[in-house]
């Protein structure tokens, strides 16, 4: 049984907001600005930049992974902030935050205009019903276009189909790094104030009933070493108090009885403990031990389930395997297929949007997730967790829905030099991208560039970021957010193969073997690395493997003394990231992911078995 009782009320003194925006238009300094201007923590400018931003990933990357919670008092109201994430691979923790509030700012910059992840974003928003304020950043940019973005965004609103209520949306232009805000662009402002303002007089309170028995969606999931799991949410209606007995209502209205060991609201940046909170407000309740996402924590005498969140399916799936290299267990704490397996399934308990599959093998496990960033993230997290682990190359998820094969679509969004756009058109569409819109956008900063928006097959996105930044000398910018599933092409797609330089024997390699190497492609390494039979050492020219010895040393002979390599000019080697070696990786190739290091090796490591194979498959 569901039920969601109607609000009778709304509860003035609280506001929830979430921010939404693009990867980088300035989200996370946006909140940083609010916090030091309502003085929320004594020691706020010993914090540093972006506060909000506490994983390590998140930092060096630039990018928001999980969502977090904040909060402020201002003119007596407590104002609820989450900062989500702008990346669409991480939607999960988007559409469940999206439930807790109650009105977005939707944050744009002021050259770029809205982007994918804000329409995949705006338009989870706009379907839940939620009042927007449009928040125009770095309008101190000196190529701001600010009108033209104005009408972007409204025809934006349009697009998703938003209310006559919602496209009456109010605007405030802002220099989140300067902590400004002003509602007329012509009149700079002091402070952050009138977007706070704005916020109070335009988002809704909210509704809430106070008299009804207690409702509480949890919407997210976080630890406490201290209280152990804390199931986070809205309290829909009712209050709820420590030491309360309650009932969690789970998957098919399975009902578990629990008793609240702690409640916790936010203050500022910490979690304040609270003897009670009532309807409207956002809490962690600790002492329940089974509960998960999309679970009602409801009133023990009078049981009713909320609605349950719907999830987004994952797009693209790979296999997470034990490190079985000559290398393996040099450098990690966590080795075997036990390690592997707790640390993924303990993962799905928070990571919605992920899923995880046993194998025919122990030690091989089959993960699916909503894009390669999101699944890369998870990798990285591993790697400095201390695990060791393989990954094999990402493929897409195919549906079959009665007798129609479906495979997902993605809207693909670039930004490129006009000298290269010939390039960048001529790669998408051989891999099937169909172009929905191409504009020239004239700058007086600089030379013109492209925008360039394409219907694309998620197939053909994999290992085009480093196609087109090779082609287009690193000047591209490109985006891409899933659009829906859409029936399989029988055609393959044409994406040019790639052949690996592949290290023929164990050893150390030398300045002298890489010089004569290099001629032959790039190279993944420089002198002096060890290397093992089978490991990736760079990328042939030609599009077939080929065994080189990277271990080669100069001998010795009347003619040459074999320290004379004074004039070797070695050129210096592809960096290695995560991301590159995820693109890079054919089908018969693994990402070898440690502690320290990140390989790219053959499945079968000797030559032999290796042609074996080639001459099966043929």
């Amino acid at each position: 049984m569901s039920q969601l009782h109607a609000p009778h009320d709304r509860r003035n003194d609280i506001r929830n907001i979430a921010i939404i925006a693009h990867v980088d238009h300035g989200k996370t300094t946006l909140v940083d600005a609010v916090l030091r201007q309502t003085h929320v923590h004594r020691k706020i400018d010993d914090m540093g930049e972006r506060i909000m931003d506490s994983m390590d990933q998140e930092r060096e990357r630039g990018i928001t992974i999980k969502a977090k919670n904040a909060s402020v008092t201002y003119n007596d109201v407590k104002i609820n902030i989450v900062d989500t994430p702008g990346h669409a691979d991480f939607g999960g923790e988007v559409e469940r935050t999206l439930r807790m509030v109650d009105g977005v700012l939707i944050l744009i910059d002021a050259k770029e205009g809205p982007m994918p992840q804000t329409t995949f974003v705006l338009r989870k928003a706009l379907a839940l019903g939620h009042k927007a304020i449009v928040v125009i950043n770095k309008i101190d940019r000196p190529d701001a276009v600010i009108d033209d973005v104005v009408n972007r965004t409204f025809d934006l609103f349009v697009h998703l189909g938003a209310t006559d209520e919602q496209l009456d949306f109010p605007i405030v232009y802002t220099s989140a790094i300067k902590g400004i805000a002003t509602l007329d662009v012509n009149k700079p402002g002091t402070d952050i104030t009138p977007l706070l303002d704005t916020v109070l007089e335009k988002i809704p309170a909210p509704a809430i009933n106070a008299k009804a028995p207690l409702q509480i969606l949890v919407l997210a999931l976080t630890y406490d070493s201290y209280k152990g799991k804390m199931g986070m949410g809205k309290i829909q209606s009712g209050s709820i108090a420590r030491r309360q007995n309650v009932i969690v209502i789970g998957k098919d209205g399975v009902q578990i009885p629990g008793r609240v060991s702690d409640l916790a609201v936010y203050s500022g940046l910490e979690r304040t403990d609270v003897e009670r909170a009532e309807a409207g407000e956002i809490v962690a309740v600790a002492g329940l031990e089974q509960f998960s996402i999309g679970d009602t924590i409801a009133e023990a005498e009078q049981p009713l389930a909320l609605p349950r969140v719907t999830i987004d399916e994952p797009t693209v799936q790979m296999t997470f395997s034990v490190n079985n290299s000559p290398f393996a267990g040099r450098e990690g704490k966590y080795l075997t297929s036990r390690h592997l397996r707790e640390r993924l399934f303990k993962e799905l308990e928070t990571n919605v949007s992920l899923r995880v599959q046993e194998t025919d093998s122990a030690d091989r496990f089959l993960d699916a997730g909503r894009g390669e960033l999101h699944l890369g993230v998870l990798i990285e997290q591993m790697r400095r967790e201390g695990y060791e682990l393989q990954v094999s190359q990402p493929e897409v998820i195919l549906h079959r829905e009665g007798d129609r094969l479906t495979e997902p679509y993605e809207e693909l969004t670039i930004q490129v030099p006009e000298s290269y756009q010939g390039a960048v058109i001529e790669e998408i569409g051989r891999r099937r991208g169909e172009m929905r819109h191409m504009k020239l956008v004239h700058s007086d900063a600089g030379p013109s560039e492209m925008h360039l928006e394409y219907h694309i097959p998620t197939r053909g996105i994999m290992g085009l970021k480093n196609i087109l930044l090779a082609k287009t000398r690193g000047t591209i910018i490109m985006h891409h957010v899933f659009k829906a599933y859409e029936p399989a092409e029988e055609r393959d797609l044409m994406v040019s193969p790639h052949g690996s330089l592949v290290a023929y024997e164990d050893g150390n390699s030398t300045g002298y073997a890489i010089f004569m190497t290099q001629e032959r492609g790039t190279m993944f390494i420089g002198p002096g690395v060890e290397v093992y039979r089978g490991m990736v050492v760079g990328e042939n020219s030609r599009d077939e493997d080929l065994d080189v010895n990277v271990c080669k040393e100069k001998h010795l002979s009347n003619m040459r003394a074999s320290g004379s390599d004074e004039a070797l000019v070695l050129t210096p080697p592809q960096e290695m990231s995560l991301e590159f070696a995820l693109e890079y990786i054919g089908q018969d190739e693994l990402v070898e992911a440690t502690p320290k290091s990140l390989r790219i090796r053959k499945r079968l490591l000797n030559p032999e078995d290796r042609r074996k194979a080639r001459k099966a498959g043929k």
